[in-house]
């Protein structure tokens, strides 16, 4: 029941109230790079191949263990799991294969994994482990962090700007920065005045997303330097709990998905962008932030407040509010939205006149069964012991 209560606060997919879960359906998430989706079930978890003409395609399938996490390497066979009935250990497996890399066992209940091409984090409510992903060996150890029950974290996907992003506080929405290429501490954030909801990198590692329990405010910074670009205001009289931020691939793009029935779509665009393109060897991003820190520089504090803040430039409304959901924007212009009444949603962005975004196709990420039980209304104390290890390596 711990571990349930833990569920239904981070993005593990539970339906409705109470300890029971919706067709047993425990966990989502997308890859780095969009191209796969992880479902974790109570009788194992199963692997989807995304692409850009709408295909949803189940390519593996485990079962044996109630899965709660899930985790996958971009589109390569290394799976990272936990499962719901050993909360504390951690398997490594090459799924194809069908064997186990390795495992550990940590000395308290694993909240979130992330992984990148270089590192592995495991994290704990006041403990973060840094693996190294070659051999798994533990790299580093970050510990008495401020309790962070909800796992909240975020690993940049960029092996070369490994950033780490974990909440500095539990009163304020603090954000640490920390290198996990160079084990040391980069910066500090005040992003909030209150505690942080959710955080996201985008692609390349130099602009972070973060959120509050508010709700009402997204701030965007650039990494490492830790300077505000923008402020997005996804509404001023009605809080809500953030559940997902996550940029498109170009940058251009952020989505955000909450408790309410609504996800908006930011543009992130300034009126003083120039209009050639940025150069190839930069990402959007980069050159974004640039430009923002060049013309933030002569411009009074308050000034930049205005020129920072925007409103969403799209919307995609949920069949009904409350579904917990995950979100990714894809390199077509398509956004997926992964709902805890078992369905991915995939949704048309229109990218001139945005606005309200058209539902192209549904697909079930359970059995036929489980989703014909609920059918969209637009259907288609901590130890400071250190991990115990058992590796195949």
């Amino acid at each position: 029941n711990e571990y349930k209560s833990y569920l239904r606060m981070n993005l593990a997919l539970l339906h409705g109230s109470g300890d029971t879960i919706a067709n047993g359906l425990y966990f989502v998430n997308f890859n780095q790079d969009v191209t796969s989706l992880a479902v974790g079930t109570s009788t194992g978890y199963k692997l989807f191949t995304l692409n850009g003409h709408d295909r949803f395609d189940q390519t593996y399938e485990f079962t044996g263990e109630d899965v709660c996490i899930v985790e996958r390497l971009f589109s390569s066979s290394l799976i990272a799991m936990v499962s719901l009935s050993a909360p504390r250990k951690l398997k490594v497996c090459h799924f194809k294969k069908g064997t186990e890399i390795c495992n550990y066992c940590y000395p308290n209940t694993i909240l979130a994994v992330k992984l990148n091409r270089a590192r592995l984090l495991v994290v704990l409510e006041e403990i973060l482990y840094i693996h190294n992903i070659k051999d798994m060996k533990v790299l580093h150890t970050i510990r008495d962090t401020p309790p962070n029950p909800k796992g909240i974290i975020t690993l940049s996907i960029n092996a070369d700007n490994s950033y780490l992003a974990y909440p500095g506080s539990g009163h304020i929405g603090e954000v640490q920065i920390f290198d996990t290429l160079n084990l040391d501490a980069v910066t500090m954030i005040p992003a909030h005045d209150t505690p942080l909801a959710a955080l996201a990198f985008n692609s390349s590692g130099t602009l972070l997303a973060t959120a509050s329990e508010k709700g009402t405010v997204i701030r965007i910074f650039s990494v490492p330097t830790g300077n505000k670009l923008f402020e997005l205001r996804r509404g001023v009289k009605r809080c809500a709990m953030i559940y997902s931020l996550s940029f498109s691939s170009d940058d251009r793009y952020l989505s955000v998905s909450s408790n309410t029935e609504t996800i908006h779509i930011f543009k992130l665009d300034t009126s003083s962008q120039p209009t050639e393109p940025p150069p190839s060897e930069q990402t959007w991003g980069q050159y974004l932030g640039k430009a923002l820190i060049n013309t933030a520089s002569y411009l009074p504090s308050q000034m930049t407040d205005v020129f920072t803040q925007g409103r969403s430039f799209a919307q995609v409304k949920l069949p009904s509010p409350g579904l917990r959901s995950v979100c990714a924007i894809t390199t077509t212009g398509k956004l997926l939205v992964a709902c805890s009444d078992s369905y991915l949603y995939v949704y048309v962005i229109e990218e001139r006149e945005g606005g309200e975004c058209v539902l192209s196709k549904q697909h079930c990420m359970m059995s036929d069964s489980s989703c014909d039980n609920i059918t969209p209304d637009n259907s288609e104390q901590v130890s400071e012991e250190p991990p115990s290890v058992q590796s195949n390596y």
